[in-house]
């Protein structure tokens, strides 16, 4: 895949579990240095509507034929209601990353998972994320994917970090996400 400098992402990073619907946002990036536009939505925490509820916020979205790159912060949004990032890719043929700060504990999740309902489904879903890379860099991250080839992703994730060892896209997403709920929590928006 060919990257250029202005390559149009979606980092989607999800609020703070305050609420039994957390809200999720969208960051509609050029590059890592460009915001051009912002989406919201609300998945269960704990439920299991996150891949459907991206899905169509990335399909009704204005942005949609623009986008090149999904970038997911982690495999689970809103407590443990996962993302199935292959559906995803095959639903808007859009390749997917997943990036992480730390590889995941597989064995706390499960253990978490076994107090959820559709307990196999869930780890179903996670483990078809597939392979973990770690890119090696002052602070290593790790990255899952979809539609998209490692080195892509690893120079993707490289270019857009231009502030921290997180992407752009995502760490704007989150500040969003975060400052929206405090807003709605507060009564000040």
């Amino acid at each position: 895949m060919h990257i250029k400098p202005q390559i149009r992402i979606l980092g989607i990073d999800d609020s703070a579990l305050i609420n039994e619907k957390v809200t999720i946002i969208g960051a509609f990036f050029r590059g890592g240095g460009q915001l051009d536009g912002v989406l919201k939505s609300e998945i269960t925490k704990d439920g299991m509507d996150a891949t459907d509820i991206i899905t169509g916020m990335v399909r009704n979205s204005k942005y949609y034929s623009q986008i090149r790159v999904i970038m997911l912060d982690g495999v689970t949004y809103a407590g443990f209601n996962p993302v199935d990032i292959e559906k995803i890719f095959g639903e808007t043929n859009i390749p997917v990353i997943v990036f992480m700060r730390s590889c995941p504990d597989f064995e706390k999740i499960k253990l978490a998972l076994e107090h959820l309902p559709e307990t196999e489904k869930r780890w179903e879903i996670i483990k078809r994320a597939g392979k973990i890379y770690k890119i090696a860099q002052e602070n290593p991250v790790f990255i899952q994917l979809c539609g998209i080839d490692k080195e892509s992703a690893v120079e993707l994730v490289r270019t857009t970090s231009t502030h921290s060892n997180i992407p752009e896209p995502l760490r704007v997403a989150h500040l969003i996400a975060t400052g929206v709920v405090l807003g709605e929590s507060t009564g000040k928006a």
